[in-house]
């Protein structure tokens, strides 16, 4: 099982851990992956950090829709690929919900089945460079024709030529979108994954094998799950510090009647839980709410503890499944001990980091 590296999104102020990078790559992790949700974006540390790596692979996770044209992502990706070498990104794209679509973006949230579909069938027509790119989908449309146009529209072709596998991954969690995702991606990022859930999610991942119509299968899928790892010889210290963050996701993000974290919490049996974190977070008691999310959740969803109780449930993981995992480190001294359990193989030639420039050596 693969390892990424997830640095998510900024707070008030950017940071790149790139020491925490550099040891990643160091050690042999797969990847490093970017996020935006309404502040940084998830591209220009992507391109960053392509200039500050050699061997990691760039994964987007994941870049929001409604924030891109499907021409203009894949002009974004085709872009950081070239300038990295080729073949180190990935495109990983979500739909994220309607408060961010809506109150963010300013598009309508429309119907994100339709619309993710056509997202993928376009940047893939960009990345084949066939032919200029036509599409006409039943949400997104080129060239456009539609209220506001000229009619002078063209179809045109990348002057990049870029990697024309450039591989799209899905962030998706529902029936109908995991289904969707298994039929026309490179890859899936399951939202919120824990091992026990997978039988769940097989049948889904197969049926949309079988809608593909091209004899893929999970030998030729990457399923890459994220959680945290908080190495700690005090567990009930690592749930702790765990506890705000899951308050704050199944609390506060996302609408009261649409949360995606709130749903996840709920399936997995705390449902009760969940609608009082949900309560008291709303009510603006956080410290409440944080203190109302279950030991037994923050064990389900991260690897918690010392590193032999982390390898035990670690392999719970690596059973599951799943080609690789993304993890939340709680600090550099994560990295060894979690490269070490998944069995990674150092990559000796690294060259090290010049933490007075950020720059390789």
């Amino acid at each position: 099982m693969k390892l990424g590296l997830m640095l998510s999104y900024s707070g008030a102020r950017l940071s790149l851990p790139l020491e925490l990078v550099a040891a990643a790559e160091r050690l042999g992790f797969d990847s490093v992956w970017t996020a935006e949700t309404y502040g940084s974006d998830a591209l220009s540390p992507l391109a960053f950090l392509a200039a500050h790596t050699r061997d990691l692979r760039l994964v987007t996770g994941v870049m929001q829709l409604a924030g891109r044209t499907p021409a203009n992502c894949a002009m974004a990706v085709q872009t950081i690929d070239a300038l990295a070498g080729g073949g180190r990104v990935v495109a990983g794209v979500g739909v994220s919900g309607p408060q961010i679509v809506e109150g963010w973006y300013g598009q309508p949230w429309g119907k994100p089945y339709y619309r993710l579909r056509d997202y993928v069938t376009i940047m893939r027509k960009i990345f084949a460079r066939e032919e200029p790119v036509t599409h006409g989908g039943r949400e997104i449309a080129l060239p456009y024709a539609g209220p506001g146009s000229t009619g002078m529209g063209k179809p045109l072709k990348s002057i990049l030529h870029p990697n024309p596998a450039l591989p799209i991954w899905l962030g998706t969690d529902s029936e109908s979108m995991v289904k969707l995702t298994a039929e026309i991606a490179d890859g899936w990022i399951p939202f919120r994954f824990v091992p026990e859930t997978m039988p769940t999610y097989l049948p889904w991942l197969q049926e949309g094998f079988r809608r593909a119509r091209t004899g893929k299968s999970l030998a030729d899928f990457e399923i890459f799950a994220e959680t945290d790892v908080v190495l700690s010889d005090d567990v009930a210290a690592g749930f702790d510090y765990l506890r705000p963050k899951v308050a704050l996701y199944v609390g506060g993000m996302g609408h009261r009647d649409k949360n995606y974290s709130k749903d996840h919490m709920s399936r997995l049996g705390f449902a009760e839980d969940a609608e009082r974190i949900q309560e008291l977070f709303l009510a603006g008691r956080k410290a409440e709410a944080a203190a109302a999310v279950p030991d037994e959740y923050c064990d389900a969803r991260a690897l918690v503890g010392p590193a032999s109780r982390i390898r035990r449930r670690y392999a719970d993981w690596q059973a599951s499944g799943i080609t690789g995992l993304t993890i939340r480190p709680n600090g550099l001294h994560v990295l060894p001990v979690i490269a070490e359990i998944a069995g990674l193989r150092p990559r000796p030639n690294t060259p090290a980091m010049d933490h007075a420039t950020g720059l390789r050596r």
